[in-house]
């Protein structure tokens, strides 16, 4: 006799193996999101300290400025030797030296055209000072000259014998211009009248006077007598 097995249903167990796998399915779903959201609130340091570099794309190599080599260490000066140092200090104290010397002589310089300028004046006052004084010793010299005239016009109208008379007592200095203003036709009879003493010393004085005034300044006109009438 023959057992008979049952069949066993297929569509129901797959149906429930499915459901299972959608349940596992949908837990871990769940747990992911869950631990993303954890780590999303959470920055990580990395980020936070220090950015990452993003290497150039070569579109931003191509603009990139063009690197400039660097520019090369000076060169230290050669030292300098003691017979150079002792050359250019040398050399200083010259060029130190012009220049006081240029200096003083800018300032001699202004000193002198200050000294000129005043000399300048002062020869000007002088030259006006003279030009007046030679003025005045004109005029003094018309006015003397027209007293003499006058007093010569008043003798040589006189007789010779009264004009001998006052010549006799006359200052000799006024006896000689009067006499060297005369004319000599008029002075002869007044000389003949007068004593012969007095008219020969007179006549004396009077060539000495003359001669005087036309010789040079170096030599010497011989000496007169005294007057012994004063």
């Amino acid at each position: 006799m023959s057992m008979a097995f049952p069949r066993p249903r297929v569509l129901p167990a797959t149906i429930g193996v499915m459901a299972l796998l959608m349940a596992l399915k949908s837990i871990g779903l769940m747990r992911a999101l869950t631990t993303g959201d954890a780590v999303a609130a959470e920055p990580p340091p990395a980020a936070a300290s220090s950015p990452i570099e993003t290497p150039p794309t070569p579109a931003m190599a191509t603009t990139a400025t063009p690197r400039v080599p660097p520019a090369p260490a000076a060169v230290a000066p050669p030292p300098v030797s003691d017979a150079e140092r002792s050359l250019l200090l040398d050399l200083r104290h010259r060029r130190d030296l012009l220049d006081a010397r240029e200096r003083d002589a800018a300032q001699r310089d202004a000193v002198m055209a200050a000294a000129e300028q005043k000399l300048a004046v002062r020869v000007a006052e002088l030259n006006a000072l003279q030009a007046k004084l030679e003025s005045l010793e004109a005029a003094r010299q018309s006015h003397d000259s027209a007293n003499w005239t006058s007093l010569v016009h008043i003798y040589e109208a006189m007789k010779p014998r009264d004009a001998a008379t006052i010549f006799d007592a006359l200052d000799m200095q006024v006896l000689l211009g009067v006499l060297d203003r005369m004319s000599e036709r008029k002075v002869a009879p007044i000389l003949a009248a007068m004593q012969p003493e007095r008219a020969r010393l007179a006549t004396q004085l009077l060539a000495e006077l003359r001669t005087r005034a036309v010789t040079p300044a170096g030599d010497k006109p011989p000496q007169s007598a005294p007057d012994p009438k004063g």
